[in-house]
């Protein structure tokens, strides 16, 4: 599933190509997620203002409120000035005076849906129950530290919650708690304010390095350029059972936390 590093990486390679366009017209394929919410033909004339992210989401701001686009469990977003003809999987055109925004998802897990703002409905209700961004300044340790008081979780769980803070997908989280020095097993609400400290700056590092090497190829990521993402390759912990740490050496282990596979160190991340 695309995360906050392969969305942001998305939003930055078709950005600045698309901003100032006219939309000329929207194509519909089979029907995804949720319903466009407008009629297409609407959408014309309007302009491109900018595009953002929230979470996982991207916004396509335009002058006359915007699309929400999420990517689902494997979509993927290209943008060309002449695209070949729709395939099967091809749900989503996005004809502008500048190129062609189309959405690909073999799963159909994905979503564009139209809003007259963030604050209005369905952007609102879609995005109230997201946590911090990972790169705003209030996300720090003391802030982690409240918001995972009383949890009984563990705490990879409550980081892939997405309700404290987003982005930290499954990868992520294993890296980032390796790189804190914490078990993925540890109750959440146990973490001292210097583990959160540590914590909160090893999430700020994890997903800052993997937006730089382009985010994560596991499958299918490509970016709107059609490239894959690089940061699987420089990985410490994911996806390494029974290699040497890093650190000290010893066989990184794996086990299963909520049907999802957790990577760590048994003697460098403690409870």
């Amino acid at each position: 599933m695309p995360e906050l590093p392969e969305v942001e990486v998305t939003r930055r390679s078709f950005a600045d190509r698309i901003r100032g366009a006219r939309v000329e017209s929207v194509r519909l394929g089979k029907p995804l997620r949720w319903p466009l919410g407008c009629e297409p033909g609407g959408l014309a004339g309007a302009l491109v203002r900018d595009v953002h992210r929230r979470g996982k989401y991207l916004w396509v701001e335009l002058d006359r409120g915007g699309l929400l686009l999420h990517l689902g469990m494997s979509g993927s977003l290209g943008f060309q000035a002449a695209p070949p003809p729709p395939g099967p999987h091809d749900h989503f055109d996005l004809v502008t005076s500048q190129g062609v925004l189309r959405l690909h998802d073999p799963r159909r897990f994905g979503a564009v849906v139209w809003s007259p703002s963030l604050e209005g409905e369905p952007a609102r209700k879609l995005l109230a129950s997201l946590g911090i961004e990972p790169f705003d300044p209030a996300f720090t340790g003391s802030f982690l530290r409240e918001r995972l008081r009383g949890r009984r979780t563990a705490i990879k769980q409550a980081l892939l919650a997405g309700d404290v803070v987003v982005g930290v997908g499954n990868i992520y989280a294993s890296e980032a708690l390796f790189r804190a020095g914490i078990d993925p097993r540890t109750q959440a609400g146990r973490l001292g304010p210097e583990r959160c400290e540590r914590l909160a700056e090893a999430v700020r590092q994890t997903l800052h390095a993997a937006v730089e090497a382009g985010g994560s190829t596991l499958r299918d990521f490509r970016d709107a350029h059609g490239r894959g993402g690089q940061f699987q390759l420089t990985a410490q912990v994911y996806d390494r059972e029974g290699r040497p740490c890093p650190r000290c050496a010893s066989p990184i282990r794996r086990i299963v936390q909520g049907q999802r596979s957790t990577y760590y160190c048994p003697r460098c991340q403690r409870r």
